[in-house]
């Protein structure tokens, strides 16, 4: 019943491919993997299906374009292998969409795109525009500008971000991998495959692992990561292997491929789905023992009184990440007051604001609306 729920009943897909797959393990662009899902895409048109296509493969291509056998390591080079790049990969999906009569639509985000809430719903306004105009939205991160502070990391993650942008009901990671494993099925031969669960299963997260490849930026840890981060938003995912034949039309049949990690039941509110969606964070709060379990247990607002440090530089409305006394990461959310502010305030109660910096704010360092916790 699962699979026909989140595969066969759904009607929004965010399809993830990945840089392995796309580029035949680095040797340029595949395109006669290329056509095939795009024709797969097509057919999931027809019967209704709204798709965004999440790509990697942009520095691949321009490696393979200006005869580089090697990741370059500086960040101009690679930005460069970006540019050169896209351009190649746009041009191959859309000669291979327009035989079908659709439209692509490039779109390339950053950290900045999604962390700023102007940007992040003028994104999500022009997602949900191509999709209704028709076209499908081909989403990439922006590698020709984006630097590390700014990277979203790696495209499962930029997956799942697009997921809740448009709340998805089904985000399709489409890997050199059958799926997810309760160990690696390349060291042990006994290795279990799983194929369905909860994404939000903490042992999922150590199934994974952390391996990648000298072509893509993330492995089998990103992916189960960005199914967690999906699934806040109420979206399935779906880890499967992109080799398998006609697999986007198996999936929508409902067959039994790939790894289906399933969402919480119920969606987080938009303006969390917000903050949950953002990657980075400008600093940090260090709570008590009463505060992290206020927050981790009662849902309660956080204040200040249990704010023992704060780290980093941030304004008023950044994100913060909030952290136990062992330094593990229970919420984050949006600060009520500035970080030079929030260091005179620390340990403070709220009635005494006005004598520490001359003024009252609100009573909360972050308001619960405001807070997100951290699985």
């Amino acid at each position: 019943m699962s699979r026909i729920k989140y595969t066969k009943k759904s009607h929004r897909w965010i399809v993830k491919i990945g840089s392995a797959l796309l580029t035949q393990d680095g040797k340029g662009l595949d395109y006669t993997a290329i056509a095939d899902w795009a024709k797969q895409i097509a057919q999931l048109r027809e019967e209704g299906i709204e798709v965004v296509l999440v790509s990697s493969g942009s520095i691949a291509e321009g490696m393979s374009r200006m005869g580089w056998a090697a990741r370059p390591t500086s960040l101009p080079e690679l930005q460069a292998a970006a540019a050169v790049g896209q351009a190649g990969l746009i041009q191959a999906y859309q000669t291979e969409f327009q035989k079908y009569g659709a439209q692509a639509a490039q779109v390339l985000l950053t950290h900045d795109d999604v962390s700023h809430r102007l940007r992040y719903l003028n994104a999500k306004n022009t997602l949900r525009t191509l999709i209704r105009l028709g076209t499908i939205p081909i989403v990439n991160e922006n590698d020709t500008v984006a630097f590390e502070e700014i990277r979203l990391g790696d495209n499962d993650t930029l997956g799942a971000v697009v997921a809740s942008l448009i709340e998805a009901d089904l985000l399709v990671i489409l890997t050199d991998q059958k799926g997810l494993y309760d160990s690696d099925p390349r060291l042990n031969p006994d290795a279990m495959f799983i194929s369905e669960g909860s994404a939000m299963n903490p042992d999922y997260v150590k199934f994974a692992g952390a391996a990648g490849t000298a072509i893509g930026s993330g492995g089998m840890a990103t992916k189960v990561k960005a199914a967690r981060r999906a699934a806040k938003s109420g979206c399935a995912t779906v880890i499967v292997s992109g080799r398998e034949e006609n697999v986007l039309t198996r999936l929508r049949n409902g067959e039994n491929i790939g790894t289906l990690l399933m969402p919480e039941a119920t969606k987080l509110a938009a303006r969390k789905q917000w903050i949950a969606g953002q990657t980075q964070a400008k600093g940090t709060l260090h709570l008590d023992a009463g505060a992290a379990s206020a927050l981790a247990n009662k849902g309660k607002s956080l204040l200040a009184v249990g704010v023992v440090r704060c780290e980093g530089v941030f304004k008023r409305g950044d994100r913060v990440n909030c952290v136990d006394g062992n330094g593990k990461i229970i919420a984050r959310g949006l600060c009520n007051y500035a970080s030079h502010d929030v260091i005179k305030i620390c340990k403070t109660p709220s009635q005494l604001f006005p004598e520490k910096l001359g003024y009252m704010g609100e009573s909360e360092l972050i308001h619960r609306d405001n807070l997100v916790l951290e699985d």
